[in-house]
Protein backbone atom coordinates (compact mmCIF):
# COMPACT_ATOMS: atom_id res chain seq x y z
CA UNK A 1 0.00 0.00 0.00
CA UNK A 2 1.27 3.45 -0.94
CA UNK A 3 1.25 6.34 1.43
CA UNK A 4 -1.37 8.13 -0.54
CA UNK A 5 -3.65 4.94 -0.25
CA UNK A 6 -2.76 4.69 3.57
CA UNK A 7 -3.66 8.03 4.34
CA UNK A 8 -7.25 8.16 2.56
CA UNK A 9 -7.95 4.93 4.14
CA UNK A 10 -7.02 5.88 7.40
CA UNK A 11 -8.79 9.42 7.16
CA UNK A 12 -12.14 7.33 6.17
CA UNK A 13 -11.70 5.27 9.02
CA UNK A 14 -11.62 8.39 11.61
CA UNK A 15 -14.31 10.22 9.60
CA UNK A 16 -16.71 6.96 10.09
CA UNK A 17 -15.15 5.91 13.24
CA UNK A 18 -15.34 8.73 15.50
CA UNK A 19 -19.51 9.33 15.20
CA UNK A 20 -19.89 5.59 15.02
CA UNK A 21 -18.12 5.30 18.66
CA UNK A 22 -19.72 8.37 19.70
CA UNK A 23 -23.56 7.06 18.90
CA UNK A 24 -22.43 3.57 20.38
CA UNK A 25 -21.49 5.04 23.09
CA UNK A 26 -24.78 7.35 23.89
CA UNK A 27 -27.00 4.10 23.38
CA UNK A 28 -26.02 2.10 26.10
CA UNK A 29 -28.00 2.10 29.17
CA UNK A 30 -26.63 1.47 32.93
CA UNK A 31 -30.49 0.81 34.11
CA UNK A 32 -31.02 -2.62 33.07
CA UNK A 33 -32.67 -1.61 29.50
CA UNK A 34 -36.10 -1.08 31.15
CA UNK A 35 -38.86 0.98 29.59
CA UNK A 36 -37.85 4.88 29.78
CA UNK A 37 -40.01 6.05 33.10
CA UNK A 38 -40.92 9.19 30.87
CA UNK A 39 -40.40 12.64 32.05
CA UNK A 40 -39.83 13.51 35.60
CA UNK A 41 -43.48 13.94 37.38
CA UNK A 42 -41.79 16.55 39.57
CA UNK A 43 -40.36 18.77 37.44
CA UNK A 44 -39.07 21.31 40.36
CA UNK A 45 -37.01 19.34 42.87
CA UNK A 46 -35.77 20.50 46.32
CA UNK A 47 -32.05 20.87 45.53
CA UNK A 48 -31.66 19.79 49.20
CA UNK A 49 -33.17 16.06 49.94
CA UNK A 50 -32.82 17.34 53.74
CA UNK A 51 -34.95 20.35 53.97
CA UNK A 52 -38.33 20.28 54.83
CA UNK A 53 -40.75 23.32 54.39
CA UNK A 54 -43.12 21.98 57.03
CA UNK A 55 -40.76 21.61 59.56
CA UNK A 56 -37.78 24.38 58.94
CA UNK A 57 -40.04 26.67 56.92
CA UNK A 58 -38.98 28.45 53.48
CA UNK A 59 -35.96 30.45 51.68
CA UNK A 60 -36.82 32.95 48.20
CA UNK A 61 -34.81 33.83 45.87
CA UNK A 62 -35.95 36.67 43.74
CA UNK A 63 -34.69 37.32 40.14
CA UNK A 64 -33.24 40.72 39.26
CA UNK A 65 -33.63 41.78 43.18
CA UNK A 66 -32.59 45.16 44.64
CA UNK A 67 -33.27 45.21 47.82
CA UNK A 68 -37.03 42.69 48.18
CA UNK A 69 -37.66 40.03 51.04
CA UNK A 70 -39.98 37.56 51.27
CA UNK A 71 -40.70 35.00 53.83
CA UNK A 72 -43.06 32.03 53.78
CA UNK A 73 -43.39 31.16 56.84
CA UNK A 74 -43.64 27.20 58.10
CA UNK A 75 -47.37 27.47 59.08
CA UNK A 76 -48.32 29.18 56.09
CA UNK A 77 -47.35 26.50 54.04
CA UNK A 78 -48.78 23.39 57.09
CA UNK A 79 -52.19 25.85 56.34
CA UNK A 80 -51.91 25.17 52.26
CA UNK A 81 -54.15 28.29 51.35
CA UNK A 82 -54.11 31.18 48.68
CA UNK A 83 -52.19 33.61 50.36
CA UNK A 84 -50.90 36.99 48.76
CA UNK A 85 -47.49 38.23 50.25
CA UNK A 86 -45.55 41.61 49.67
CA UNK A 87 -41.90 41.73 48.81
CA UNK A 88 -40.57 44.24 51.24
CA UNK A 89 -39.81 47.41 49.96
CA UNK A 90 -36.88 47.89 47.73
CA UNK A 91 -34.36 50.61 49.18
CA UNK A 92 -33.38 51.55 45.42
CA UNK A 93 -36.84 53.62 44.71
CA UNK A 94 -39.42 52.86 47.16
CA UNK A 95 -41.28 50.52 45.86
CA UNK A 96 -43.32 47.16 46.40
CA UNK A 97 -44.60 43.65 44.82
CA UNK A 98 -46.71 41.20 45.46
CA UNK A 99 -46.97 37.44 44.80
CA UNK A 100 -49.83 35.23 45.84
CA UNK A 101 -48.81 31.60 46.51
CA UNK A 102 -52.14 29.47 45.96
CA UNK A 103 -53.19 25.97 47.71
CA UNK A 104 -51.26 23.68 45.34
CA UNK A 105 -48.24 25.74 45.26
CA UNK A 106 -48.54 25.03 49.04
CA UNK A 107 -48.88 21.82 48.98
CA UNK A 108 -45.97 21.49 45.83
CA UNK A 109 -44.02 22.91 48.95
CA UNK A 110 -45.21 20.68 51.69
CA UNK A 111 -44.23 17.45 49.72
CA UNK A 112 -40.38 19.61 50.19
CA UNK A 113 -40.53 20.84 46.20
CA UNK A 114 -39.63 24.47 45.45
CA UNK A 115 -42.17 26.65 42.88
CA UNK A 116 -41.73 29.59 41.22
CA UNK A 117 -43.96 32.55 41.03
CA UNK A 118 -43.77 35.90 39.21
CA UNK A 119 -44.26 38.83 41.07
CA UNK A 120 -46.80 42.19 40.11
CA UNK A 121 -45.99 45.04 37.88
CA UNK A 122 -44.55 47.94 39.87
CA UNK A 123 -42.02 50.49 38.53
CA UNK A 124 -42.16 49.26 35.21
CA UNK A 125 -40.44 45.44 36.20
CA UNK A 126 -41.56 41.75 37.85
CA UNK A 127 -39.75 39.81 39.49
CA UNK A 128 -39.57 35.97 39.30
CA UNK A 129 -39.43 34.74 42.92
CA UNK A 130 -38.42 30.78 43.53
CA UNK A 131 -39.51 29.51 47.23
CA UNK A 132 -37.75 26.34 48.24
CA UNK A 133 -37.06 24.78 51.70
CA UNK A 134 -34.87 25.33 54.30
Amino acid sequence: MDRKTFIRKTSAGIIVGIPMMSMLGCSSSDDGGGPNPGPNPNPNPNPNPQANCVENGTQSSISANHGHNLTVSKEDVEAAEEKTYTLSQASTDNHIHEITISADQFNTLKGNNSISVTSTNQAGHTHSVSVSCA
